[in-house]
């Protein structure tokens, strides 16, 4: 199975076990969490630094791929002595989000009952998941924020903090996400649920753990990455060439990022995590987006992508505007990926709102 499971290296991922029950926005409880989160320097009190990593990230923001961590870390550059984060100063932290799949409760993780969670487990929202991770903040000690950062889904939790929570956030960086799921979004992604669902190994989400459907999360995978790429990168870097295997250079590189995820992570939590990401509205039940926007007091930065096409420049200004903020451009060739891509201009954005 993709994922980490018990009895799989730990690496540097350390653990806690929350008590519940922990009530849903969507119905149902969970009778506790397990989250697995990552940190780097030293806690003073008021000098912690949340970051929130996106669909298919996890805790390991920095550091080597070894046991426990099939790849190295998704922001590698941005956390450590003399970087924008600078360890000598912050303390930080990025816990695995709820429904995930690399040592927090997901679909693949063990119930009460002993067996997998698999279909049973329940719908989970971005709300739910940023109230379990104000319970990690409160078992590490950690009153307020300062600074909560994140992207894509990443950026829908750091949000949500800031609308749910403005107190416990001093500064907010938004990157390459939006306030509310556009149909667009919605339909690219209930087509990698589709994906997933239609591999006969699915079995209704209760699948063999040694055998799971990952010809439908490739295909899933393959659907996504195109949207996380832009047009022109693609044809920059592959045109309509041909390999010797007589494969299309785009096609072998598409498969090559889909074997790749189906190796480190679950299908269930992927089915889970997109559903929590359709149903993102930061303005559901508080009267609206504008009205959700205006109840944060932190001090913000939004910032975008210009080639990105699955969150593109639009929504980012949707959430500027709200918070009364000028948009911040990151141009980048690279699509929605240039969030990450682009370390050296996210670390510039980071240090200027940081001081």
């Amino acid at each position: 199975m993709g994922g980490w499971v018990e009895g799989d290296p730990v690496g540097d991922r350390r653990f806690l076990d929350l008590p519940g029950p922990f009530p849903l926005e969507r119905g149902g409880q969970l009778p506790g969490v397990r989250v697995a989160y990552e940190t780097w320097g030293s806690f003073d009190g008021s000098n912690a630094v949340l970051v929130e990593h996106a669909l298919t990230g996890d805790s390991h923001v920095v550091g080597p791929a070894g046991p426990g961590h099939p790849t190295g870390g998704w922001w590698d550059g941005l956390i450590g002595p003399g970087r924008a984060l600078d360890t000598g100063r912050f303390f930080v932290v990025c816990p695995n989000v709820l429904g995930g799949c690399q040592g927090t409760t997901g679909p693949s993780s063990f119930a009460p009952d002993d067996g997998r969670w698999g279909s049973r487990f329940p719908e989970v929202t971005v709300g739910d998941q940023v109230r379990v991770e104000a319970a990690v903040a409160d078992a590490l000690g950690v009153a307020r924020w300062a600074c909560v950062v994140g992207g894509s889904m990443g950026g829908m939790r750091a949000l949500e903090w800031a609308v749910a929570l403005p107190e416990r956030v001093e500064t907010l960086l938004f990157l390459a996400s939006g306030a509310v799921a556009t149909a667009d979004q919605i339909g690219t992604q209930t087509t990698q649920q589709a994906a997933v669902r239609a591999d006969p190994r699915w079995s209704g989400g209760d699948y063999d753990p040694a055998d799971p459907p990952v010809d439908g999360l490739g295909i899933a995978r393959r659907i996504a990455h195109l949207t996380y790429r832009s047009a022109f990168e693609l044809g920059e870097r592959f045109g309509n060439s041909v390999q010797d295997d007589g494969r299309f250079a785009v096609a072998s590189y598409l498969d090559h990022h889909a074997d790749k995820l189906a190796r480190r992570f679950d299908p269930g939590s992927y089915v889970v995590l997109t559903e929590t990401m359709n149903t993102w509205d930061v303005g559901r039940d508080r009267g609206g987006v504008a009205a959700a926007l205006a109840r944060v007091t932190a001090r913000s930065l939004v910032a975008g992508v210009d080639s990105d096409r699955l969150y593109p420049l639009a929504l980012q200004q949707e959430v500027a505007d709200g918070l009364g903020v000028p948009l911040r451009v990151i141009s980048s060739p690279y699509g929605h990926d240039g969030f990450l891509i682009e370390v050296d201009a996210v670390g510039g954005l980071l240090r200027e709102l940081l001081g």
